[in-house]
């Protein structure tokens, strides 16, 4: 068999010291640049430095070392064309069957605080991304590494047969021509930010998106639609992405979008809670001693609607929430964990599908650890992009602006209703009381038919409203939506403000004997 060649040039040196090793074991002859060769020679292994393999010298600080046709025509050259072969040998060229490159470590450089453009461009590599590029395109004859986690089966293969299969050749092509592409989106994110006076736009002038497909879905939105769930190259920890699936039918696109929407609600809970989500929307949401109380409130604020609703928990499930949860329809079951006993009683329903997802680090306090940290949205042939709706309300930013001041329970109900309204669509209305949701209004085209309709909700529902905690997730532009607030049964309300006509609203507040305070901010949900 004829003897392999590899070259070894990375920046980050994890495992290549044993991949060397393995490789020399089988008889290759191993080429490799600076401090690669040095750690292969420092540890006994016979290495060819890239210089003397061209005969050319390292020059410009490390900037030109391998782009060289000796180098490249090793990894270009294609075995099934003579003329090929003929060039080789014609110009001295030996065949390079293995490339290990990673990349000088651009992305890390410029995400520290202080990086100047001049660190920024010293760390752009020229000779890994062209070396890459060969070595991909000529897959059919060079097996291309761009990350360790690849070294392990490459050196099995080359074990058991001699030389990697074409499947693992044509596979570790695709990863390195996509490693190319998020570094080259990188570059292009962080030099199109870059304004004349240094300063960094909080927009680039161009946005290169990356992200890994997950799998493909039976269908979109509607049947007649095609979808597929994506990811970040890094997903955040505690984000839905990050779950695994334990039981029940492939997810669709809507159990998705719906499942996202529990899961951001739920944790942002610090007590035991649980979301019941319907059409992207809370149907019902409340904390309690443990995950079954949480449910057993949380269902009672709209029954009809948690039919077949998706259902988010921030604690194990349990046995007995787990029994409760199974006496209904229910697309997605998402929890952190789920319990043995969880898991037996789930098995009678097949179909019920069980997602479980880590929360953030440190729990569900510093939950916006597990968010994203933009959002954006598909409009006509263009992409509206904003910072995510982060916002954090602390008890410290309310200002009480009427008569009447809120007690300390009234403030725990209404920093509660703030919570939901935030994932309720536009306009939202949100009654609450004792830590759940008693009526929610969304989506409607005016705020005062989303309190009408919280308002039906809680009645149809059996619930009271009387001394009730209402968030409005904006402003209110007239008196009357407070009116039906307060002809409801709410003692108190908690919205934005910022409305031309907040005096008129105050004044509402203060004549119906209503606590009220505003939050500065407010939670527009479209």
């Amino acid at each position: 068999m004829t003897q392999l060649t590899a070259l070894l040039s990375v920046s980050d040196k994890t495992g290549i010291l044993e991949f060397a090793q393995g490789l020399h074991a089988l008889g290759a002859r191993l080429l490799s640049t600076g401090g690669t060769a040095k750690l292969l020679a420092e540890a006994g292994l016979p290495v060819t430095e890239v210089a003397e393999h061209t005969g050319f010298p390292e020059m410009m600080d490390g900037r030109v070392k391998t782009l060289h046709p000796k180098i490249h025509g090793g990894l270009l050259a294609r075995s099934d064309l003579p003329e090929h072969v003929a060039a080789m040998q014609q110009h001295g060229i030996t065949r390079i069957d293995i490339l290990a490159v990673n990349l000088y470590p651009f992305e890390a450089t410029v995400a520290k605080p202080g990086c100047t453009l001049e660190d920024a461009i010293e760390n752009i590599d020229i000779g890994g991304p062209a070396m890459v590029r060969s070595a991909a395109k000529n897959w059919k004859d060079v097996t291309v590494l761009t990350d360790a986690a690849q070294y392990a089966g490459v050196l099995a293969e080359l074990k058991a047969q001699g030389r990697t299969s074409d499947k693992t050749r044509f596979a570790a092509s695709v990863a390195a021509f996509n490693r190319i592409a998020q570094y080259d989106a990188a570059i292009s994110n962080y030099l199109s930010a870059l304004q004349d006076d240094g300063s960094k736009a909080e927009y680039p002038a161009q946005m290169n998106a990356t992200f890994v497909k997950v799998q493909d879905l039976r269908y979109g939105e509607n049947s007649h639609q095609t979808a597929a769930l994506y990811r970040d190259l890094f997903p955040a920890p505690g984000s839905l992405v990050t779950g695994k699936q334990l039981q029940g039918k492939e997810l669709s696109y809507n159990n998705i979008a719906d499942a996202d929407a529990a899961w951001e609600c739920v944790k942002s809970f610090d007590a035991p809670a649980c979301v019941i989500i319907k059409h992207a929307n809370p149907c019902g949401v409340a904390v309690g001693v443990n995950p079954a109380e949480a449910y057993s409130k949380a269902f009672k604020t709209d029954p009809t609607s948690a039919f077949g609703g998706i259902i988010a928990f921030n604690r194990e499930v349990d046995g007995a929430a787990a029994q409760l949860v199974a006496k209904q329809f229910v697309e997605v079951l998402m929890a952190p964990s789920f319990s043995a006993e969880a898991l037996e009683i789930f098995k009678g329903k097949a179909n019920v599908r069980l997602l479980q997802i880590a929360l953030p680090p440190g729990g569900a306090t510093p939950w916006l650890q597990g968010r994203n940290a933009g959002d954006s949205k598909r409009v006509g042939s263009g992409l509206l992009v904003q910072t995510a709706d982060n916002h954090f309300l602390k008890r410290e930013d309310l200002k009480v602006v009427t008569t009447l001041q809120p007690t300390e329970q009234q403030l725990d109900d209404l920093m509660f209703a703030w919570t939901v309204a935030q994932y309720v669509k536009s306009n939202a209305i949100v009654f609450c009381g004792g830590g759940m949701t008693l009526g929610v209004g969304a989506g409607q085209m005016s705020r005062i038919d989303s309190a009408r309709i919280a308002s039906i909700k809680a009645d149809n529902a059996g619930l009271s409203l009387k001394g009730s905690a209402v968030a409005s997730d904006a402003f209110f532009p007239f008196r009357d939506g407070l009116d039906v607030l307060a002809d409801a049964g709410a003692s108190c309300v908690i919205q934005p403000g910022g409305s031309m006509r907040d005096d008129e609203v105050i004044a509402a507040a203060n004549e119906r004997g209503i606590a009220m305070v505003l939050t500065g901010v407010r939670h527009f949900r479209h």
